[in-house]
């Protein structure tokens, strides 16, 4: 019923414990893992737990169109390498295809205990809520049907998720689920919850007053290199 879609680079510290958080799921959910070249073990690692391990070119957009082409399911789902599914999965697909979802995404939960992240997830959901505009960390799903009439996410190295739920909003409205993905925290207490907060809303604001995503790319991954990948992959 469901094929996730997981795009990675150098994940090996996070891929095998998501990736076995899904096995109890495998009779109906197919695993998709899109390698952008990563130089640790992460293939390696999750090679026996997926149905099939792409190695592509990097940049998530691109990775995440690479596996949807892949899929053989009538849901597809966009899956961080670092993000928990709920346990309610299995009624949660169920809905999707008795009520015939369109697209949506979840409402998410940050694994850390730090009280300004309760405010960041607050922030978070009641935005993507109000925009009907949804994060790469809110697992976005649509069906494979959609995902092909609408070709596929965006070819932008940043806010390539932003990019889809805006064309996605004036097809459909979204269904946006109750139950919520617990996502890693790292990257805000690593670079500082305020300091990453206010990076991200920067960042937000210059992608919609129109500046180049590939400049944004830069401010956001360190050591980002424009890549220019291959219609072959």
């Amino acid at each position: 019923m469901l094929s996730v879609i997981i795009p990675v680079l150098n994940e090996a510290g996070s891929i095998e414990n998501n990736l076995e958080n899904l096995q109890a799921w495998r009779s109906w959910l197919e695993i998709i893992v899109v390698d952008g070249g990563s130089n640790d073990n992460t293939v390696a690692l999750a090679t026996p737990l997926a149905d099939r391990v792409v190695c592509t070119s990097p940049g998530r957009a691109h990775q995440m169109n690479v596996g949807a082409k892949k899929a053989k399911c009538e849901y597809l789902l966009f899956l961080h390498a670092d993000t928990r599914l709920p346990l309610s999965m299995p009624a949660a697909v169920n809905s999707w295809r008795q009520k015939g979802s369109l697209w949506g995404f979840f409402p998410v939960k940050l694994s850390g205990a730090h009280m300004l992240l309760r405010g960041v997830e607050l922030g978070m959901n009641n935005r993507s809520r109000f925009t009907q505009i949804a994060t790469g960390d809110q697992c976005l799903f649509m069906s494979r049907e959609l995902f092909s009439k609408v070709g596929g996410f965006p070819n932008l190295p940043l806010m390539e998720d932003v990019a889809m739920c805006k064309i996605l909003r004036t097809l459909s409205s979204p269904k946006i689920e109750t139950q919520k993905v617990l996502t890693s925290s790292r990257r805000w207490e690593s670079n500082g919850i305020i300091k990453t907060i206010v990076l991200m809303w920067r960042l937000r604001f210059a992608y919609f007053m129109g500046q180049d995503p590939h400049r944004l790319a830069e401010q956001y991954y360190p050591g980002y290199k424009r890549v220019r990948v291959s219609s072959h992959d």
